[in-house]
């Protein structure tokens, strides 16, 4: 923690998952129930958070509500189990990775050892360049999107950060609202 002339470090791992409604109503985008302040009432609601606080949530996804016809399809192709065993894998490629650096995950990377592992080929490096620009990434964002496209391949079982792991980090990335 830094407030003012200090700066403590207490120990802690956290995994910080939250859920909030895209308006007030929580019907933006429905046009049975719709708002009728919408998109105004929509930028009021989501500027409540601060672009710090969004800053440092690594993933966004947004969820449409589920209708009634939905909850009738078949399972998705890829069941619970098999996306499991994907994580396991990619998993248990970042312990044998970390195995002599003390880290565990490319969450806990910060600086040489997220820039050996993570750098992005020609095509992802210009791309993650590009959106950093037009997104107005701070330093903070960037070396979060590096850590979420090495993740993104590693589920994929892929050795480099390609454009395509890029791009997906990248469509993960939420902006704070601008006034």
């Amino acid at each position: 923690m830094a407030r003012a002339n200090a700066h403590v470090t207490f120990p802690a791992r956290v995994q910080l998952i939250a859920a909030m409604n895209p308006c007030r109503c929580g019907h933006l985008g429905d046009p049975a129930l719709g708002c009728s302040r919408a998109p105004k009432c929509a930028a009021d609601y989501q500027s409540k958070v601060s672009g710090p606080m969004l800053d440092r949530i690594d993933l966004h996804v947004e969820v449409d509500p589920v209708s009634a016809a939905d909850l009738a399809l078949p399972p998705p192709a890829e069941g619970s189990a098999e996306v499991a065993a994907r994580v396991a894998a990619a998993r248990a490629i970042q312990t044998a990775r970390y195995e002599e650096t003390g880290a565990r995950t490319n969450a806990e990377l910060n600086g040489e050892a997220l820039d050996n592992v993570a750098t992005p080929d020609e095509p992802g490096r210009k791309l993650l360049l590009q959106a950093a620009e037009a997104m107005r990434l701070s330093a903070r964002g960037y070396t979060r999107m590096l850590r979420v496209a090495r993740t993104i391949a590693d589920l994929a079982g892929a050795d480099t950060v390609g454009r395509i792991h890029v791009a997906e980090a990248l469509s993960y990335r939420r902006q704070a609202p601008r006034a």
